[in-house]
């Protein structure tokens, strides 16, 4: 039988001396700086940067080529992307090679748009509310090239950043430019083992080099007092900065397909299209991906938008798996102020809704299921910034989600990842590492108010079970109310995040090749049938 297609790995280092997909095929090995090419059978040099190594299943004329990452967990998958992430490129039509294979989603969480470099600043006064005034101090502040120093990887980089710290397997979907500031947000987001799926459009309405194509840059200032304002040039449109992205590629939809949660937040609106995200979100629904909603401050504002906005913004309210929201903001788009009366409101209006999750900053944070509402009190830290703590918080709680772990501990760990982010300066590269949340979990030292929970939950609340985190050292209840000792809750969630900094760095190299021929042999079964 002639093969007419095969699988070839691409590796920065060499598979091992026992590698045997076929081991009757010659290993291709590259030098990127002479573009040599040679081929061994057994004889492989030693591991170098200078090297790329294709290594073939089969001989053939025509093949798939699936680059390997410098370095990712055992069950991540990098499907992009840019000149110096990792791709996962195929010639054929993706619906149809995947028609009759079942999908394995080994991406943990996949952000969605709002993918911007963040410039802080140190300013006298925060930029005024009218918008002439606004874009006049826009204009003045950056009139001089930034210094890089005050770069940083900003909007959903701080969520999948804080969630690939937890050692979820994570790709960003959204759009950067081919300047400096998109090669800045591609490096950093690959030093952090994170994939991208570039949305570059497929149209002839703007070029690389139009300013409409350059990354987003978000002015995040800051004055003496440490309060902020935000700017960028699409605070000053009435259209989305990238309205000319018309429909997702078969690049974004292969990463929907094989991501657990595509996470999504208010903020996309202001680059995508309200059509094109409800694209996304059907699509998400249609191939069994979770999806996360996190309106943010923008959803005050679609619920009064454009008939295209709230279109759209009913659509994540109503289909979305994971709610996550403010008091105020669910106050904005229930007009009830308890938050766990206006959480329920938005779980009845869901139809695919399994939590709704309201966070209340140093008071802490509720889970709201059809039966049952879980709290859990904030951690006492010195708070230092603010920025970020919302993405970080979301973050652990897919961590939650993905592991399945009981809701108040979901809670717990959400928190600490938020509070340690508050202990840091800005966002980005200084969102929670692994190291400050077990630190946090570790001390366990809750921001307790008991006469806050006590009345907050004193409410005809129809639910069966009430849990509330507590330091009490014995669990007890008390009708539907019980309290879940902090003390066995942090203990049992530094063992998960113990075997997290266990599994951190294992794995990438040729190992991760065996994970991949699993993964799409059934679709090389299916491309030697046609």
């Amino acid at each position: 039988m002639q093969l007419h297609h095969a699988i070839s790995f691409k590796s920065p280092i060499p598979p091992p001396p026992n590698y045997a997909l076929s081991p009757s095929y010659p290993t291709t090995i590259h030098n990127p700086t002479s573009n040599h090419f040679c081929h061994s059978n057994r004889n492989i040099p030693s591991s170098s940067s200078s090297y790329y190594y294709y290594c073939s299943i089969f001989n053939c004329s025509a093949g798939i080529q699936i680059p390997l990452p410098k370095q990712q967990p055992l069950n991540s998958l990098s499907f992009c992307n840019s000149n110096n992430a990792s791709s996962f490129d195929v010639d054929v039509d993706d619906d149809e090679r995947l028609r009759n294979v079942g999908v394995i989603k080994e991406i943990d969480v996949a952000t969605l748009g709002n993918l911007c470099v963040d410039i802080v600043l140190n300013v006298p006064r925060l930029p005024p509310k009218p918008l002439d005034q606004r874009k006049a101090y826009l204009d003045d502040v950056s009139k001089s090239p930034p210094d890089k120093r005050n770069w940083e990887a900003g909007g959903n980089c701080n969520m999948v950043i804080a969630a690939a710290r937890l050692g979820l397997s994570c790709a960003t979907i959204g759009h950067v430019g081919d300047e400096i500031y998109g090669q800045f947000l591609l490096d950093v987001l690959e030093d952090e083992g994170i994939s991208v799926v570039r949305m570059d459009g497929e149209n002839d309405e703007v070029s690389s080099s139009s300013a409409a194509y350059e990354t987003l840059l978000c002015w995040v200032l800051v004055d003496p007092m440490q309060r902020h304002g935000f700017c960028s040039r699409a605070d000053f449109s009435n259209e989305p900065a990238f309205v000319w992205m018309k429909k997702l590629s078969p690049e974004v939809k292969k990463a929907i397909k094989h991501s657990k949660i595509l996470f999504c937040n208010g903020y996309g609106f202001d680059e995508l299209a309200p059509s094109l995200l409800v694209s996304a979100l059907e699509y998400a629904v249609e191939v069994g991906t979770s999806v996360f909603f996190d309106p943010g401050p923008r959803g005050k504002t679609l619920h009064s938008g454009s008939p295209d906005e709230q279109r759209a913004l009913s659509k994540f309210l109503r289909m979305s798996d994971v709610l996550l929201l403010t008091s105020e903001e669910a106050e904005s788009l229930t007009g009830i102020g308890n938050p766990v009366l206006a959480g329920q409101e938005l779980l009845r209006r869901g139809t695919r809704m399994k939590w709704v999750i309201i966070k209340m900053g140093a008071k802490g944070s509720l889970l709201i299921t059809t039966s049952s509402i879980s709290c859990s009190p904030a951690f006492k830290v010195d708070v230092i910034d603010t920025v970020g703590c919302g993405d970080s918080f979301v973050a652990a709680i897919a961590f939650g989600f993905i592991h399945k772990m009981p809701l108040v501990h979901t809670l717990m760990i959400a928190n600490a990842v938020g509070a340690a982010t508050a202990m840091g300066c800005g966002a980005g590269r200084n969102v929670a590492s692994l190291e400050q949340v077990i630190e946090l979990v570790r001390r366990s030292d809750l921001n307790e108010d008991d006469s806050f929970w006590m009345d907050l939950l004193d409410k005809d609340l129809d639910v069966e079970q009430i849990t509330l985190l507590s330091n009490m050292v014995i669990n007890g209840s008390n009708g539907r109310l019980s309290r879940l000792c902090l003390e066995k809750v942090a203990l049992e969630m530094l063992q998960k995040l113990e075997h997290v900094r266990s599994q951190k760095g294992v794995g990438g190299g040729a190992p991760y090749g065996y994970v991949l021929c699993q993964i799409y042999m059934e679709e090389l079964e299916y491309l030697l049938s046609r």
